[in-house]
This record gives structure tokens, sequence and C-alpha cells, in this order.
């Protein structure tokens, strides 16, 4: 969210400093290139220093829009000690948990081996960016809480990554991406949702992936703004694919946090389905009741990028559709599109709706009390 509002928007809710927040989406870089090897057995360490990681399977598919650090963050989230922004803890309890009263913060590691083709590699890369922040991270700043990584594409050794950590609370959720080699509700993925319903753990699944495939339905986008726009169509596809394969019905306990793609499309895209399942029921006799039903009940989502319409009205008109009770107050940190907390919320908002979208929604569906 632009935090220079337009002259015409009504007043941003103000926050005090007393405001307790729990920032759902925090993005943890690693210091360098090699941090990673005290965590990886030394036929990995050999292997990325000879063969390197292949994401991708030939020239066609492509890589995503080359945004990566420091390009994607904010040019003063830099550490005094030097490295890429988000990888020092002690300028990341200055410039983001200190200040802003952070209470809980999630993180959500990116560029970690997710989707990478060797699977074996991949399992090893995800097991040591667990450790690595437990080690770095949340075993030194307790209001820090990680997120299980797991190679998705290999559902078995994801599944087992999840049952190693289950029970662990340094971790609160299981960490997916939307851009994947099939829909995310495919069969090859039920053993992560089975894995993390029996944990007890949510599934967040935040946007961006390397599944090779465009953003697009009809290909490539020419500018890094149709990527950033198109995030939200991932989602609207990966949710489209857990409702009508009968993730939700097989996992009823299953919940899932949609991340970093927006919600207000969520009411547009439930009434779709919902119309469309009326007339074409007979082919998904899985899906036992109306799709907005199991988005209601079994979805929640992360704000930022916080939707901005015009008129507040519209905004509460949305949220009042998905429930107050089902966002995540999230500001992205460090990267360049950051949602400041204290201009998030318009005016008009209840204590109650407030103190639930900053903190206590969060708690409750991480079991933090």
């Amino acid at each position: 969210m632009n935090i220079q509002f337009r002259e015409n928007q009504e007043a941003a809710s103000p926050l005090t400093v007393k405001t307790a927040i729990a920032d759902c989406d925090i993005h943890p870089a690693r210091a360098t290139r090699t941090e990673l090897y005290p965590y990886l057995a030394k036929r990995w360490q050999h292997h990325l220093e000879v063969y390197g990681v292949h994401a991708y399977q030939g020239m066609m598919e492509g890589p995503p829009y080359p945004k990566a650090q420091p390009n994607a963050s904010r040019r003063d989230a830099y550490p005094p000690e030097g490295g890429p922004q988000g990888s020092s803890l002690s300028f990341m309890q200055k410039q983001l948990l200190d200040p802003n009263n952070v209470q809980l913060g999630v993180l959500n590691p990116l560029n970690t081996g997710q989707g990478i083709r060797n699977h074996e590699l991949a399992a090893a890369l995800c097991s040591a960016i667990n450790d690595w922040q437990i080690d770095k991270w949340t075993s030194k700043d307790k209001r820090l809480k990680a997120s299980i990584v797991v190679g998705n594409e290999d559902g078995l050794s994801a599944a087992a990554e999840i049952r190693e950590r289950a029970g662990d609370k340094n971790f609160v959720q299981v960490l997916l991406l939307s851009r994947n080699v099939e829909p995310l509700g495919q069969r090859r993925y039920w053993p992560i949702y089975q894995a993390a319903e029996e944990a007890g753990l949510p599934v967040g699944v935040h946007a961006f992936g390397f599944g090779g495939n465009p953003i697009t339905p009809s290909g490539w986008p020419s500018y890094y703004i149709e990527e950033m726009v198109g995030h939200s169509q991932c989602q609207q596809s990966a949710l489209a694919s857990l409702v009508l394969e009968g993730v939700f019905e097989r996992f009823p306990k299953l919940k899932m946090v949609m991340i970093e793609a927006g919600f207000g499309w969520a009411p547009s895209l439930a009434w779709r389905l919902d119309k469309v399942w009326q007339r074409l029921r007979s082919e998904v006799p899985h899906v036992k009741r109306p799709p907005s039903e199991y988005i209601r009940e079994q979805v929640w989502w992360t704000t930022q990028p916080m939707e901005d319409p015009e008129s507040r009205e519209d905004l509460f008109d949305v949220i009042n559709w998905i429930g107050w009770d089902r966002l995540l107050f999230a500001t992205d940190y460090p990267h360049w599109d950051y949602d400041e907390p204290s201009r998030v919320l318009p005016a008009g908002v209840s204590e109650a709706n407030r103190e639930a979208f900053y903190l206590g929604n969060a708690r409750a569906l991480y079991g933090i009390g």
C-alpha cells in the first residue's frame, strides 16, 4: 500500500504506541551465500558449489520476473553491519519489531529451495532453512515464530518434514507458494495437507513460486507491474483448485492462509464458484457444499498488500463478507511494498475489530495466548 495517500482519502485509523500487533508476513534473509552450509550435509554443500541449483526445466519455462534482493526491498532496510535487507535480527528489531510494538512476527522465508527439480536437494535445503530459522531468529527473539518450509513438489518428503517439526513451538504454520507445477488441489500435494491437519498447523500459501508456468493463462507478461497484479490471479486459481478438488471436504480441520495477494477478490470468486457449482455439481460430487462455505470456514487472509479503494465503505463491505475474524495484519517487511501499520485501516473501525485485525485473529489462528 502506498503510504502517500490520495488527498481525498478518509483519514487513516490511528495507532497508539500501546497498540500491539501481529505481523504475519516477515521475510528473513540470509546474510551470505553460504550461511546455510552449517545446516547442510557435506554432500549438499559440495553439490551447491559444483552444480548450483536447477529450478527450471528448459528455457521455455523461464524464471519469474527477475526481481530479487536487493531490488525487492526497501532501500532503508540495509543493516548497518552489512548484508542484504532482512538479514539482521538486531536491525529488524530496531526498524520493525520494537517501534511497531510487534508482539508476534511470523517468518516466511523465500528463496528456500521450494520448487527445485532435484527433490532430494529441495528437501535438504528446506530442512536447513527450518533449522536456520530457529538458530538465527526464533531462539533469539521469542516474538518471532517460524514457518515450516517444505519441498512442496514431493508431497511425501514434505509431509515427513512437517511431522518432524510438529509440536515444536518455534513453528506456527506450513509454508507453500502459489505457483507450482500443478494447481494446489492436485493429489500430489495431499500428503502435505494431511500432515498439517494432523499437526494442527495452518498452511500458508504465499505469492510467488517456481513451477515454470506463466503468471497469466495466456503467456508471459512484459512488465513487472503485470506480475504484481497477477499474484491475485494465481491465488484465485490455487484456491479454486483446493475447493473443487475436494481438499477442504477431505480435510475438514485444515486451515489455509492466503498470503500477499490481497483479499478484495475473495467475494467475487466465491460468488462465481457458487453459481457454476450449482449448475455443474454433478461433475464434482465430492464437493458437497457451496464453495463459499468452505472458503469462509477454512481460509484466512493476510492484509498486505492492503486493498485501497476510493471509498472506505467499499473496503468495509468486502471485509464484512470475508469476516473481520479472518484477516491477519501483515507488513511484508522488508520489501518495497511494505504496509505501514498506522496507515492501513481507515477511520470508522470499532475497537473490537481493530484489535482482532492487528493481533487477536493471529493469536487465535496460531494458538498463541
